[in-house]
């Protein structure tokens, strides 16, 4: 083995090749440092006394499945121009762990494809080895991300079990991930708005969110200028939550035998898009069913629909004109929950229609993320780091699965 193969196939300079070992199936080279390539680790200076080495090993790259070891000895030295006395760095790995930067680097790359318990067999590292080498580069690389460049962001909640709520802020443009706060509500940003004030240059012009009274208040007390655009899917989605309680009321409260029976399990019926029914499986017969025989029920159906064209309108005067009317028709329905919602509406209109200023700005990236989480989350039966999981959730934009699977 040659001094060149040392430095191609290890990355290791500075060093001479002693000599290749083979122990129950392990190769272990050892190696030793040249005088000249000594120097101080704090001055760098060549101008040291030595004072004893230590041996040391450390893991490398694999050959095939053998594990592989670089043996060496650690000098420790005394500079005579800064005085220092330390242990000499290694060159080609941290002195703080026990194995290689190349190894680490493999690991890393590793990761991005395969899960911590697959790299671990495959290299026969323990889990908690491939996780700190993961741990230790999310930290570095994502634990501050830069909001220079934010113009435009999402606010969501995202429940994970029994631990509760995570709020997760993303950057619309870049599909990131740049703030995970602990719990829900306008307390799990505060670390967030700590942070955006650091950046004075920052302009973000619009916040996707849902109708939270909270996440309202944080915005605009926070972000003045900036404007906020009500998610068109949380809309649509409170809308179903009044129209399911709707239906149960009107369930509960006829004493007729025959519009219970017609009534009941319609629920999903009625929240399904209509174009997502299936006609051959008999539920658009069924759902007319239960319209035919009870008005009220019909009426708030058909809102919701129309409700749910505003979104299609290519310009947000004609989107203007369909929510002005759909709140006018709610008003005159005589129906409570009508009106009720229609209020609503109408307190936050403008909220409403600012999709239409920022290019159909809404959550639903940051919704798809939330999904992304979740699957990771179970794949991985739950994390007791929540430092790491929060780690994990800001480097998803650049996770790959190729080899899963």
């Amino acid at each position: 083995m040659s001094t060149s193969l040392l430095y191609h196939g290890f990355g290791i300079s500075g060093y001479r090749y002693i000599r290749t070992d083979y122990r129950e199936g392990d190769v272990i080279f050892t190696i030793s440092r040249k005088k000249f390539s000594i120097r101080c680790p704090v001055c760098k200076s060549k101008n040291i006394i030595k004072h004893g080495a230590l041996p040391r090993w450390l893991r490398c790259l694999p050959i095939g499945k053998k594990a592989t070891y670089i043996k060496t000895e650690v000098h420790r030295v005394e500079c005579r121009d800064c005085k220092a006395i330390r242990q000499s760095d290694i060159g080609f790995a941290n002195p703080r762990f026990t194995y290689t930067k190349k190894l680490c680097r493999y690991v890393l790359d590793l990761v991005r494809y395969m899960t911590i318990t697959d790299v671990s067999k495959h290299l026969n590292l323990s889990w908690d080895i491939i996780k700190s080498i993961q741990k230790r580069y999310l930290l570095k690389k994502y634990a501050k991300p830069n909001l220079n460049q934010l113009e435009r962001i999402a606010i969501d909640e995202i429940y994970i079990g029994t631990r509760g709520y995570l709020t997760v802020v993303m950057d619309i443009h870049s599909g990131a991930v740049v703030f995970v706060g602990d719990g829900k509500g306008s307390d799990a940003l505060e670390p967030f708005w700590k942070r955006l004030r650091r950046y004075r240059n920052v302009k973000i012009e619009a916040v996707a969110i849902d109708m939270s009274p909270a996440y309202i208040k944080a915005v605009r007390e926070h972000l003045k200028t900036s404007v906020i655009v009500f998610d068109h899917f949380h809309v649509v989605k409170l809308f179903n939550e009044k129209l399911s309680k709707f239906r149960r009321q009107l369930f509960n409260n006829t004493d007729n035998e025959m519009q219970r029976s017609v009534i009941k399990g319609t629920r999903w019926l009625l929240l399904t898009a209509k174009e997502n029914l299936d006609d051959e499986k008999g539920q658009v017969d069924r759902l007319q069913k239960a319209l035919e025989i009870n008005r009220p029920l019909a009426t708030v159906y058909y809102m919701k629909e129309d409700l749910r064209q505003m979104w299609n309108w290519a310009d947000k005067k004609t989107a203007k004109w369909h929510l002005r009317s759909w709140i006018e028709m709610a008003n005159a329905s005589g129906i409570t929950m009508l009106t009720k919602f229609a209020k609503t509406l109408e307190k936050h209109f403008e909220g409403i229609l600012a999709y239409f200023d920022f290019d159909c700005l809404s959550t639903g990236p940051l919704e798809g993320t939330n999904n992304k989480i979740k699957t990771m989350q179970r794949k991985a039966y739950g994390y007791r780091d929540m430092e790491f999981f929060k780690l994990k959730i800001m480097a998803l934009h650049e996770t790959k699965y190729a080899l899963v699977g």
